[in-house]
């Protein structure tokens, strides 16, 4: 296994590859604490251009609209969440954390595990927004670009922090983000990365370490699968290119385009896909391809043939978020839900099954206190030189975000 890999002999991994956590677009994972803010801190992502526009560069923002709140009358929540991103217990497949916080507060929790794209959930719950109707939501978690449109949109309601004291935890790198500056309407709950996978079987016993490798080798000709994530393909791009991501131009982007569109015109990409390259990775039919890199790790404890790489020249760094969309009917509830999930001691049972990037700072010493291995297992607290090279992809325009998917999509379509 190269540098970037984990020791699947790992006990504390090996457990949490038998459970099928990291099955989420996951990457290698890591607690907060200190290594998040050292984390976040090399990834850039601290305060970029804070006044540049929450949703998008200068963009105007509507005001989502309000429902009366029942919370206190109707002691219920609704989330939406992606699958396996949440402690779960073995035996009895209960959720062990929403558990106890029904316990605790008297709230029941209707947790459903329906967000499984960004663009899919938005296509769902669009229709309803945009008429004024409640989407039957009161809470879900949405990946950054996507917090970003929502916001502009009108779409997603400020958070009232009085019923959220525990937000004074959120790490320090976080504090401050490009598409939601100061943090009003959104609040982190996992973050990760994105890679190379690859399959030894396939590429003859040939490492592929980096994205220019993937994109012309050609004994890799038509094995090779890129994400329908724009982000995350043409992110890995451009800082192959040496761009950083974080503030990249027009000419950065459609020069990464070009040689997307170069390796589809030379037969060497077999497609686009998201999860589904999994099944394909594993059987020999993709060799290498752009992934998750928790899929890859997945993977790997059945095949030690199956490895991947986080690229020298930069890697993709997502997080999902907390938001409450217009028209909630218990907003309060939902707020009190994301309070206590940023108590450290409870993200750190959450991140000793899902084993993501906690927000909250001092999860890593909590997690101490679960189990010392842990706190210093590279599944969950990934290495200095690796947190250094991953970057965040900037915010959009609501222009940019229009023309920059049109581009995409013209390469991805057929």
């Amino acid at each position: 296994m190269n540098e970037s890999s984990f020791d699947k002999d790992n006990p504390i991994l090996r457990a949490a590859l038998m459970r099928g956590l990291v099955s989420r677009r996951s990457a290698m994972m890591g607690a907060a604490g200190v290594s998040a803010a050292a984390f976040l801190a090399a990834c850039g992502s601290a305060g970029k251009n804070p006044t540049s526009g929450a949703a998008g560069t200068g963009a105007a923002k509507k005001t989502a609209a309000a429902a009366t709140d029942m919370s206190d009358s109707e002691k219920i929540i609704n989330w939406s969440n992606w699958t396996e991103y949440i402690d779960v217990n073995d035996k009895t497949k209960s959720r062990p954390t929403l558990e106890a916080f029904t316990k605790q507060t008297g709230i029941k929790v209707n947790y459903s595990e329906d967000y499984l794209d960004n663009d899919e959930f938005y296509a769902k719950v669009r229709p309803l927004l945009d008429g004024g109707k409640d989407t039957g939501r009161d809470v879900w978690c949405s990946t950054d670009w996507m917090v970003a449109r929502l916001i502009r949109q009108g779409y997603v309601q400020k958070l009232d922090l009085a019923n959220i004291p525990n937000a004074k935890n959120l790490d320090a790198s976080l504090q401050e983000v490009e598409f939601d500056p100061g943090r009003l309407y959104s609040l982190p709950w996992q973050s990760g990365f994105a890679g190379i996978g690859y399959n030894l079987k396939a590429t003859g016993g040939k490492k592929i370490e980096t994205i220019t490798q993937l994109l012309t080798d050609p004994s890799l000709k038509g094995k090779v699968t890129l994400l329908t994530e724009m982000r995350d393909t043409v992110g890995l791009v451009m800082m192959e290119q040496g761009k950083d991501i974080s503030k990249f131009t027009d000419a950065d982007f459609q020069a990464a385009i070009d040689v997307i569109q170069q390796a589809k015109d030379a037969g060497q990409i077999k497609g686009f896909t998201g999860n589904e390259y999994t099944d394909g990775l594993a059987k020999g039919d993709i060799a290498a391809c752009v992934a998750w890199t928790g899929d890859v790790v997945q993977l790997q404890f059945a095949d030690p043939n199956i490895q991947y790489t986080l690229p020298q020249k930069g890697f993709t760094l997502w997080s999902d978020n907390f938001v409450i969309p217009a028209l909630a009917k218990h907003k309060k509830n939902a707020e009190k839900l994301i309070d206590y999930y940023y108590d450290p001691a409870v993200m750190a049972q959450v991140e000793a099954y899902v084993n993501y990037i906690a927000p909250v700072a001092g999860t890593k010493e909590e997690l101490v206190k679960i189990d010392e291995s842990l706190a210093s297992n590279p599944l969950i607290v990934p290495p200095a030189d690796v947190l250094a090279r991953a970057q965040v992809f900037r915010g959009l325009s609501p222009a940019e975000e229009t023309k920059y998917s049109k581009m995409y999509a013209s390469i991805t379509a057929g």
